[in-house]
């Protein structure tokens, strides 16, 4: 039985389908409890072209998951990637009716609102409205306005756009698998979640997942998320190239790339030759590692250039939009040998390899903590964070039931923080209207992603 405090990430990519069952241990870590993993038929470049291959699919990773676990999966966070997502960047404002009152949550969300009314191109949608900074009445840069007074409320927004279509037939891969949809997440965003520290996001710095089909990236900087961008560009294609270049089949280049490539042709000596066994009692093919390291070099390079350009788009080179921790690569490709150093070659910024064990507890297995499994991870950990919101939702209505039941305020308390809820509710009464202190953060409000995902739901349910 799947508990209140465990969460299931369903990666879908084009290479592999991840299930991963993880909870929060008492240390306030991500414990995985199960995995599943199985090779993805039916999705090419991060979109489903075939609905009932898919199913197949993901059904065989959540039933690994669950022997791994002994949990029954239910539900699941998905992640949602592929060639057809965008970004753009939108400013828009709202003029409030009193001037004296503070700004609260529902002012945000009638400013985040506003911006889901933008025109987009056909078959598109608005996927995610990212606030970034607020001005008031003319102040800028301003993180959190709520609890603040004044007549105009302005942000600047990252809006990240894909088509409504690909998001659907996601949303009925997973419905048509026996499973409840319990929340959607960019992939990138997740990915960054799992293997980027919140020191790097706010000196600034680029994470590049290098998947089979595709290669995100996502940009922060002060903290905020600033730019993302999807280049349908990924593993497979190197694989292809290997498979085309040494006349071989897939599954030889494959695992040639794996276990002998190398993205620094330099690395190899001419000599350094390697057999593939021949078809059906054929000769066996002989390939120089030289040659297979310029092939993977020249499509790797074409890669990073790609997000070279995005990142320069985004503006690194003004000194107020410098990437100081410059880039992180993970996902499957993250693991090409050399990768890291032709990265610091090509765009002349520091690298790293993204791992995301910064937020598992300490006993995870090391297979897990791999880059092959950001996404997942990632994918879990924000499937926790839902559950942890819809916990504190369903506290507070219980406590306002009490009250209007008894008049009285509920024993049991409401401070919301990372692990758990606990807050006064008689001291909530007394302070209302005063804005809340830093230190002890406010509860998130239920926004425009989670209104838009009802939506789906919604349409999902009705398709039937």
């Amino acid at each position: 039985m799947e508990e209140d405090n465990i969460a299931v990430g369903l990666d879908i990519g084009t290479t592999k389908i991840v299930a991963m069952i993880g909870r929060k241990n008492e240390y306030g870590k991500v414990e995985i409890l199960g995995i599943g993993r199985t090779k993805s038929l039916g999705v090419h470049r991060g979109v489903v072209n075939n609905i009932t291959q898919t199913i197949q699919s993901i059904q065989q990773a959540i039933q690994q998951a669950e022997a791994n676990s002994g949990i029954e999966v239910k539900g699941v966070t998905v992640g949602i990637a592929g060639q057809h997502i965008r970004s753009l960047q939108h400013s828009d404002y709202i003029t409030r009716n009193d001037v004296e009152e503070v700004i609260e949550d529902d002012d945000i969300d009638n400013l985040c609102n506003q911006v889901h009314k933008l025109v987009m191109l056909p078959g598109e949608e608005i996927i995610h409205v990212l606030p970034q900074e607020y001005k008031v009445d003319g102040q800028s840069e301003i993180m959190e306005p709520r609890g603040m007074s004044g007549g105009r409320l302005e942000a600047n927004f990252h809006v990240v756009v894909g088509q409504i279509s690909s998001i659907r037939n996601i949303g009925r891969c997973v419905k048509n698998s026996g499973l409840e949809l319990n929340g959607m997440t960019l992939e990138p965003l997740a990915s960054a979640n799992s293997v980027l520290s919140q020191e790097e996001k706010e000196a600034g710095v680029a994470l590049i997942d290098i998947g089979g089909g595709t290669t995100d990236l996502a940009i922060f900087k002060d903290g905020i998320i600033r730019h993302t961008a999807v280049i349908p560009l990924g593993g497979n294609v190197i694989t292809e190239d290997i498979k085309e270049g040494c006349s071989i089949i897939e599954k030889q280049a494959e695992l040639l790339k794996v276990k002998f490539g190398s993205a620094w042709p330099g690395e190899n000596k001419e000599n350094e030759i390697v057999s593939i066994p021949g078809l059906r009692g054929r000769d066996p093919k002989e390939i120089s590692l030289k040659n297979l390291s310029k092939v993977i070099h020249y499509r790797a390079v074409e890669i990073i250039d790609q997000v070279y350009l995005e990142i320069k788009n985004y503006g690194h080179d003004e000194q107020k939009k410098k990437l100081i921790a410059g880039i992180v690569i993970t996902g499957g490709g993250a693991q090409l040998k050399h990768l890291k150093q032709l990265v610091e070659y090509v765009t002349g910024m520091d690298t790293r390899i993204g791992y995301p064990n910064e937020y598992l507890a300490g006993e995870t297995d090391k297979e897990i903590a791999s880059p092959l499994y950001a996404t997942a991870v990632g994918l879990v950990m924000d499937g926790l964070e839902r559950k942890a919101f819809d916990k504190a939702e369903r506290l507070e209505q219980e406590e306002q039931e009490h009250m209007e039941a008894t008049g009285e305020p509920a024993e049991s308390a409401m401070n919301y923080n990372d692990d758990e809820i606990t807050e006064d509710s008689s001291e909530r009464d007394e302070n209302k209207g005063i804005p809340e202190q830093p230190n002890q953060p406010a509860r998130p409000s239920r926004n425009v992603v989670e209104k838009w995902f009802d939506k789906l739901k919604d349409f999902l349910d009705n398709a039937e």
